[in-house]
């Protein structure tokens, strides 16, 4: 029960948090946008749908259905940004963050199905 609002709420916090940067295109994500080689409206939409992410994730306790969209969803995001890192050729220290992230996804997904 405690490990479920713990991933629950740090999942929730995280998403919430890089979803809102980038829909907002605050200075630092349009770094990164320009970096990954993705315009600024791209990165406000994957921004949107992370906090769509995090919402659903928050939800998943009370309606465990789209909790598990959403887990899946913010899993597809992180792979997809795991294959940006690869093909840019960033290293272990940039493509880390994401997959931590996709382990605790994981890890949410299999507790509040378990």
């Amino acid at each position: 029960m405690i490990l479920s609002i713990v991933l629950t709420c740090l999942l929730a916090m995280i998403f919430m948090v890089l979803g809102l940067a980038g829909a907002l295109a605050l200075p630092k994500m349009r770094e990164k946008a320009a970096e990954t080689g993705f315009s600024v409206a791209a990165y406000r939409r994957i921004g949107g749908l992370q906090m769509a992410g995090a919402i659903g994730v928050a939800l998943g306790p009370v309606v465990p259905p789209l909790g598990g969209l959403a887990g899946a969803g913010l899993l597809s995001l992180l792979a997809a940004a795991a294959v940006v890192h690869l093909r840019k050729g960033d290293g272990v220290a940039e493509l880390a963050p994401a997959i931590v992230c996709a382990v605790l996804v994981a890890a949410y997904l299999a507790v509040l199905f378990a």
